[in-house]
């Protein structure tokens, strides 16, 4: 197991493209008609923005794709330096093969700082007979409004369950490896909409057993079961602090999950809970509070007896 999954079952043209159907139709559009406007893709991780820009430049350039295409990623450079040199230096030179123009495509484009993207709005304007840009982003937000007013915004949405379940039995078939539905349930919790995290969860699976099952996909990924999260919240609102004291221990140490996942996996399943909606707001509220105390640094153990100790406490009769 060399390969990276993630690539090797990476779509090659628009129409393998999963979950994005609207946005890939207006994409064979502009390469049918032979030209292509500046565009800018938004949208949360692995949900096919680098594919389809990859896609695109394929079927628009064909075999000579690779000399008119360059994908940078801005997370590596973020300054002035690169919008000034490398993207500059592509941008002005010629197309090769007869090529009306070249695309460069930007990934992570709202790592760019503010100065870095005033620069390459110039760049855009400048060079747009030779050069045709393509930025990708998690946050739109991010990205200037020049910028923004001078490419076609695509928003892409996290992949709908039905196309990540035919992929992973896709994926799955190729690769000789048998899933139960359960295993292919948990995967797609985890992933919530992110495919690239789906196919990376399965190797993992994979390189442990030829038969997955939910329980090694949770241990692989590192993840809180939903039904172990509904009753450790079940267990401190009824009052018992040390049971759900000591499922809170089993979690992190045979589980090995830290304290920011265990506040995921919590989170996850409060909403569906069958509680009043005051009480899950202020759990809810609660949560932000603790998990931020995490991030910011706190000690994760005591932060999360303290979630624990403020849902026993909701019980007056505890």
């Amino acid at each position: 197991m060399n390969e990276i999954w993630v690539e090797k079952y990476r779509p090659e043209k628009l129409d393998d493209v999963i979950g994005q159907k609207h946005i890939v139709e207006s994409l064979k559009a502009y390469v049918k008609s032979g030209n292509i406007p500046h565009m800018l893709f938004a949208g949360p991780a692995g949900v096919g923005k680098t594919t389809c820009a990859i896609a695109l430049a394929k079927e628009f350039y064909g075999e000579t794709w690779r000399n008119n295409f360059a994908e940078l990623n801005a997370s590596d450079e973020r300054g002035l330096d690169i919008v000034r040199g490398r993207i500059k230096d592509f941008a002005r030179t010629a197309p090769i093969g007869g090529a009306p123009f070249k695309i460069i495509f930007l990934d992570e484009a709202d790592s760019l700082t503010p100065d870095a993207q005033a620069a390459l709005r110039r760049t855009m304007e400048r060079y747009s007979a030779t050069c045709r840009f393509i930025l990708s982003c998690n946050y739109s937000s991010k990205i200037i409004e020049p910028i923004q007013s001078r490419c076609v915004v695509f928003r892409f949405s996290p992949i709908e369950e039905e196309d990540m379940e035919n992929y992973i039995k896709k994926i799955a078939k190729q690769e000789g490896l048998k899933i139960s539905e359960e295993g292919i349930k948990s995967i797609i919790y985890i992933a919530r909409g992110d495919m690239r995290k789906a196919i990376n969860i399965l190797q993992m699976a994979a390189s442990i057993s030829k038969e997955i099952d939910d329980e090694i996909i949770y241990k692989m990924a590192a993840s809180l079961r939903p039904e172990m999260a509904k009753e450790l919240i079940e267990t401190a609102l009824n009052g018992d602090f040390l049971a759900a004291r000591k499922m809170l221990d089993d979690m992190m140490i045979e589980y090995g999950l830290s304290g920011e996942d265990v506040i995921k996996g919590l989170h996850n399943v409060i909403v569906d809970m069958s509680l009043p909606e005051m009480e899950k707001a202020r759990i809810i509220d609660k949560m932000g509070e603790i998990e931020f105390r995490i991030v910011e640094g706190s000690n994760e153990r005591i932060q999360l007896e303290a979630l624990i100790a403020y849902l026993s406490a909701l019980n007056p009769k505890a």
